[in-house]
């Protein structure tokens, strides 16, 4: 059935292309947090091991929310490793980096995730699409806030 939102098959295809990305970008992170939550070594194991948890969870739901909203839009959600690959900005973890190393990356993580997310601002705007622009505004929140809580283990 055809679907009629009240935007264009271009636009909702501009915007899932998008999302996609997001959503590519979030599993990646997700992956290098778990990675790091299981990897953490040092004296602050035990805070990092704890935040990391808290941060991987709470992407496990986002992933979700991000993909939802591909299928509402009516396109297919990227899922497999291999679509991941090709639609990410994120670089892996490497599981035996300090824990120094391993928050760094993080901030940089959660701060791409939150450009991303910028980037579809004109086409969602353009569209009218205040559910993905809702959407997007609290995964910038959420991963400006994170960033801004590891960075601040980062000071000396």
């Amino acid at each position: 059935m055809k679907i009629n939102i009240g935007m264009s098959d271009e636009q909702r295809k501009t915007i899932a292309e998008g999302l996609s990305r997001v959503l590519a970008d979030s599993y990646s992170l997700y992956v290098k947090t778990h990675n790091y939550h299981w990897n953490v070594t040092g004296p602050m194991f035990n805070a990092l091991h704890g935040m990391f948890e808290e941060q991987y969870t709470e992407l496990a739901t986002a992933l979700d929310e991000i993909a939802e909203r591909i299928r509402a839009l009516g396109h297919l959600a990227p899922g497999s490793f291999s679509e991941f690959a090709k639609l990410t900005t994120i670089k892996e973890g490497d599981n035996t980096a300090d824990a120094h190393t391993m928050v760094r990356e993080m901030v940089e993580g959660q701060e791409t995730v939150a450009r991303t997310c910028r980037e579809l601002f004109p086409a969602i705007e353009e569209a009218g699409d205040q559910p993905t622009a809702d959407l997007l505004t609290v995964r910038i929140q959420t991963h400006e806030k994170t960033a801004w809580m590891l960075r601040s283990l980062l000071d000396k």
